[in-house]
């Protein structure tokens, strides 16, 4: 992994952890919906960022060398991609 990406991921994640457990709290203490709805939008956003930064990585390292490579390491890649953007059918 691309050190600098390792480092936000990282970083992106201890916010994630700290959103949900706010999360949880605004559940139990039953709070207003529309500001649980607003902190459980803002968890997926963080997450589709953290996703964003990991399919960088895999770009930028394993995508780039399986092109490289071509044949049935560029066809993997090619279905990976697919895969990560659920364009698979699955």
């Amino acid at each position: 992994m691309i050190e600098d990406i390792r480092r936000r991921a990282l970083h992106r994640t201890s916010i994630l952890e700290g959103q949900l457990r706010g999360l949880t709290k605004m559940i139990e203490n039953e709070d207003y919906c529309m500001d649980i709805i607003a902190q459980s939008r803002a968890i997926e956003r963080a997450l589709e960022s953290l996703n964003r930064l990991l399919l960088e990585n895999h770009l930028r390292t394993h995508v780039s060398e399986m092109f490289e490579q071509g044949g049935d390491e560029r066809e993997q890649a090619v279905a990976e991609l697919l895969k990560a953007f659920d364009f698979d059918g699955r």
